[in-house]
């Protein structure tokens, strides 16, 4: 693709997510246009397009992804459509922003990863905290050697009181997956690694509980509920994750829990020359020296664009450069391998080692 020429957008599903990628594309419109809108909703899509300038509402997913008009796709939609569209999508020779977790499933992961090697287009997956200012200055330290080896960390995100969409897709398994180890836990593990160096994880030991859900305790303010529907994922998880190399990753994540918590999704690295810690838009980098402890502190600058430019600005490039995005189908991929691991632990009370046959 030429760098003068701007990238054709298509986004499947106009909801929630759908406009925050509709609002932060339409901030590089010197790089892009967004073309085309398709939702199952027909009103929600032509509100869009309306919203945001796009001249075409697509009749069907087919539709959009087949269209001259569309260089790439993105796709916020239900868990469990993301395998297929993405290979339909991937199929039909257009670039991919999937959003998370990748597929609703290990085996729907290894099919979209199949399906990526089959193909010479961009397919990256929508982890917009690795963009995050504080993650990326702590990323630059660790790729520095400032920490040293990172042997252990720990990684968690404590909802008090966030359930989302009870009865909805949010809470039901064959639709979302799981609960918040899928919904938010998939974040913090994937930024978790990508902080360590990307580490090849070997076995999980976990557990995940529903103890607050089944009773319509613990409902949050995203989604509107369906008091009709069910509840029957998670809504807390823990797990101990092993890696190749000997390191380790402890991981905690819940949609509701009594503890005393801020609601900050938070990282702990741990290495031989050095620590970090990160906290949303805070984070501390901890050495020592002269024989005394010393702590810097990281703070997201003022002026900062957001990580959600950052991400798109990194798809766009990687579109027209053909380089493999930081998010890539494998990172994805072993994502999708360690969730479904520790479900698998929780299930059978035992380690689980992963399956890295692809």
């Amino acid at each position: 693709m030429a760098n003068n020429e701007k990238v054709k957008i298509g986004i499947i599903g106009a909801g929630n997510i759908g406009g925050v990628h509709m609002k932060e594309f339409s901030k590089l419109a010197g790089d892009c246009v967004i073309t085309s809108v398709y939702d199952a909703y027909a009103p929600m899509a032509e509100s869009r397009a309306k919203e945001f300038g796009i001249a075409t509402v697509a009749k069907s997913p087919e539709e959009l992804i087949h269209s001259k008009d569309v260089d790439a796709v993105i796709i916020g939609v239900p868990n469990q459509f993301h395998a297929p569209l993405a290979i339909q999508a991937l199929e039909a020779n257009k670039h991919v922003l999937l959003e998370k977790p990748m597929g609703i499933s290990a085996d729907a992961a290894r099919e979209i990863y199949s399906a990526s090697q089959r193909s010479d287009k961009v397919l990256m997956v929508s982890h917009q905290m690795r963009f995050q200012s504080v993650a990326q200055q702590i990323k630059d330290q660790v790729v520095a050697g400032e920490l040293g080896r990172i042997y252990t960390a720990k990684t968690g995100w404590f909802r008090r009181k966030g359930i989302p969409g009870w009865g909805t897709w949010f809470t039901r398994m064959n639709q979302s997956g799981g609960g918040p180890l899928i919904d938010i836990g998939v974040h913090m593990l994937d930024l978790a690694l990508y902080l360590m160096g990307n580490p090849k994880p070997v076995s999980v030991y976990g557990a995940t509980y529903a103890e607050f859900g089944p009773r319509r305790k613990g409902i949050g303010t995203w989604g509107t509920p369906n008091w009709d529907g069910i509840y029957d994922v998670e809504d807390l998880a823990t797990a101990l994750i092993k890696m190749e190399d000997g390191s380790t990753l402890s991981l905690e994540v819940s949609w509701a829990v009594h503890m005393d918590t801020d609601n900050t999704p938070f990282i702990h690295l741990m290495g031989t020359e050095g620590g970090a810690a990160y906290r949303g838009n805070k984070g501390k980098l901890l050495t020592e020296k002269f024989n005394r402890p010393i702590e810097t502190e990281i703070s997201k600058p003022e002026n900062d664009e957001g990580e959600r430019v950052r991400l798109s600005r990194h798809f766009l490039q990687c579109v027209r450069e053909g380089k493999q995005p930081i998010s890539s189908a494998l990172t994805g991929l072993t994502n999708n391998l360690v969730l479904d691991a520790i479900y698998e632990s929780s299930k059978s009370g035992n380690e689980v080692k992963l399956n890295w046959n692809l």
